[in-house]
């Protein structure tokens, strides 16, 4: 059996772990981005181009190799970075180069990137390298955009929808 101190030390502990729990599930606040302050997010994942162009096999390398590992082409899987360009108003937010996943590099690439800016009207120019050319860009978005305080403006990436998309 309990002892009376033993039952009231553990009423005790509970009743202050309770009050402990209480106030850290609402305190210290935690504030996401700035008040005074929009958000633009880029987010997205994307593969790109592969680094080398597939080949077809001649009729001797296939002759080679073992009858169930013969295929017609031969593709490498590496895929080449993407590049990412952001600018607001003529300013350069956002170069970047990001890196296909994978052990073989064969992956999509992850963008996700925050960048806070100042309400109001933007000219807002994103631009997107997936191929393997040196210079220029293979997708390109230029739009006005008008960010209030506290909003999160997103920037997203769909191929199958002709570029960039804006949320």
């Amino acid at each position: 059996m309990l002892r009376f101190s033993q039952l009231l030390g553990q009423i005790v502990s509970f009743i202050l772990f309770g009050l402990m729990l209480g106030y850290f599930s609402n305190s210290p606040s935690y504030t996401y981005h700035d008040s005074e302050m929009a958000l633009i997010m880029v987010s997205f994942s994307h593969a790109s181009e592969r680094k080398e162009e597939c080949r077809k096999f001649t009729q001797e390398e296939l002759n080679t190799l073992a009858p169930n590992m013969r295929r017609p082409m031969d593709c490498p899987r590496e895929r080449v970075p993407l590049y990412v360009d952001v600018m607001l108003d003529g300013e350069n937010l956002l170069s970047k180069s990001y890196n296909p996943t994978g052990l073989a590099k064969d992956g999509s690439a992850s963008i996700y990137e925050r960048i806070s800016v100042k309400p109001g009207e933007h000219q807002l120019i994103v631009k997107l390298r997936d191929s393997g050319r040196e210079e220029g860009y293979d997708y390109e978005s230029d739009t006005v955009i008008n960010i209030e305080p506290k909003e999160i403006f997103v920037i997203d990436f769909r191929k199958d929808l002709g570029g960039f998309y804006f949320q």
